[in-house]
């Protein structure tokens, strides 16, 4: 095996954790992107030290990289974690330069968004309907995911004490350890609390659990995004859909209904919690039936 110098690699998570104050789990994301490359160096026989990289390193990785037939995005997110290691490095004079600074990728047209229509989600809505404990558990988790498009990992580690009824509004830690406050409406409101009443509390005494998250399995244990992927697809099943479903769908529904009906572009982009408003500029596509009125409104021979 080639030398590599290992110390640094582990110094630079330990500055992801610290002083940018990654979770655990995007400094595991950035540690396998560096082992993929120590990989590639190891069996290429290519550079001994992160510091005598050459352009042409870089350039055979990004080869091998196209010819794995890697999608675009996992190109990209390697290369910027390189990038990222490499300013690490620079910053510490452990490097002289950054050997990805200057890599461009080829841009795709970015696809639109898979999203539900409004008759969709009427459909899934009427699939969770029922007095069952689970049941009315999963129309709550349906009704939270829509109202708020939070992500899976902020409802998963959402809590009771989250929750604000009187103001209508819940409290999430999203991506980066950022806070943000996200409304809801009576739907989710009234969801919520047949929730409470009916099923979570009565599921967590039958098997004695005490934890503060809001949504748990039948055996009263916080709920995994596994588990609610696992939920949504038993609904789409129930329902008269012929579709799969991902949670993250229910967040491209919530802002894509949201910009639809004339919603703010900052607005949305502070309700999802993106950190860039590019990130929101996704959701800037609108639904034919709201091309469709906007034709017939403004167009002169409509």
């Amino acid at each position: 095996m080639i030398y590599l110098e290992k110390e640094w690699l582990a110094e630079f998570k330990k500055y992801l954790l610290v002083e940018r104050q990654y979770s655990a789990k995007t400094a595991l994301a950035y540690e396998k992107d560096l082992q993929n490359f120590v990989t590639f160096l190891d069996e290429s026989g290519g550079a001994a030290s992160f510091a005598t990289i050459s352009n042409l390193d870089v350039h055979a990785y990004m080869s091998y990289l196209y010819e794995q037939n890697y999608k675009t995005s996992s190109i990209s997110r390697r290369i910027s974690s390189l990038r990222t290691f490499y300013r690490f490095l620079m910053k510490n004079d452990y490097a002289s330069n950054n050997p990805f600074a200057y890599v461009q990728l080829k841009r795709r047209p970015r696809s639109l968004p898979h999203f539900f229509y409004e008759q969709e989600m009427n459909a899934l809505f009427a699939a969770t309907q029922g007095d069952e404990p689970l049941i009315v558990r999963d129309n709550a988790l349906l009704e939270t995911l829509y109202a708020t498009g939070m992500r899976v990992s902020e409802c998963t580690g959402l809590t009771m004490e989250a929750i604000d009824f009187s103001m209508e509004a819940m409290l999430l830690h999203g991506k980066g350890s950022k806070d943000r406050y996200v409304p809801f409406g009576r739907y989710c409101k009234q969801a919520l609390e047949r929730y409470f009443e009916l099923a979570r509390t009565p599921i967590m005494a039958k098997y004695h659990k005490d934890h503060p998250y809001v949504f748990v399995n039948h055996y009263g244990d916080p709920l995994t995004p596994a588990g609610i992927t696992y939920i949504l697809n038993s609904i789409i099943k129930k329902s008269s859909l012929e579709t799969t479903i991902h949670p993250h769908e229910l967040r491209h529904t919530f802002a894509t209904h949201l910009m639809s009906n004339g919603a703010d572009l900052r607005a949305v982009q502070e309700l999802l919690g993106h950190s860039s408003l590019s990130t929101t500029q996704i959701y800037t596509h609108v639904t034919p039936e709201h091309l469709q009125r906007d034709y017939r409104k403004f167009f002169p021979r409509a």
